[in-house]
């Protein structure tokens, strides 16, 4: 005869194996108090669950980066699950890049013009994001200085949302959605809107990441 407790324990077994087969996630808001001091923060890399996960909702993909907090890392991986869930391997329809979803001019800005070994390193994926975030804050220096705390077209103006923005339709599109007061908004091939972004992500401080003009990296992934 099997005993109740053995009984559970057999019978939940498996689910608990299935439940980790199916969310590779690693509980990110702990990596990140681990870490907070590291000088490799910006080198690490996270698993989020599978793009063919039948159980990931609309719902859990929407709030999936709660797990995050509201510093750098929390942005750039909240980000990064909406442009490919994470994903470091991913070209999209229209020649997209990587985790981030860079151009290839966008890339080129930054030092880095072989698509392919950018593809294959997500540390460089890691350093040439951070890159662009330090010359996005410099090419829009003065329009966060002036325009963040005000509401633009429906949405509060921050600086974690303006550099979202920019990454989404490029820091000239962001220039004109404030300048002409919300009349102005850019929307990718997707039909996904500058202002969705900057609504979206307005609530990360970005204060640690430098301004820079002339941010780059080189092949092997250093700024």
């Amino acid at each position: 005869m099997v005993r109740t407790n053995e009984l559970i324990r057999v019978s939940v077994l498996p689910l608990v194996i299935g439940l980790l087969g199916q969310w590779r996630a690693i509980d990110l808001l702990e990596i990140s108090k681990s870490f907070r001091n590291s000088n490799t923060i910006e080198e690490l890399c996270y698993e989020y669950p599978a793009a063919s996960n039948k159980h990931l909702s609309d719902t859990d993909a929407e709030n999936y980066h709660l797990f995050l907090e509201n510093d750098f890392i929390g942005f750039k991986e909240a980000l990064a699950f909406k442009e490919s869930q994470g994903r470091y391997g991913v070209i999209n329809r229209f020649g997209y890049l990587g985790k981030y979803q860079f151009g290839k001019g966008t890339l080129a800005l930054v030092g880095v013009r072989d698509t392919n070994l950018f593809l294959n390193s997500p540390e460089l994926q890691e350093k040439a994001f951070k890159a662009n975030v330090s010359r996005n804050k410099w090419v829009l220096r003065r329009d966060i200085k002036r325009f963040v705390g005000k509401v633009v077209g429906g949405v509060l103006v921050t600086e974690s949302g303006i550099v979202a923005a920019a990454h989404l339709g490029g820091p000239g599109s962001v220039k004109k959605f404030l300048r002409s007061g919300g009349k102005v908004a850019f929307r990718d091939r997707f039909g996904t809107s500058i202002v969705e972004y900057m609504d979206k992500f307005k609530s990360y401080d970005l204060s640690d990441i430098p301004v820079n003009k002339k941010a780059k990296v080189d092949l092997v992934g250093r700024i």
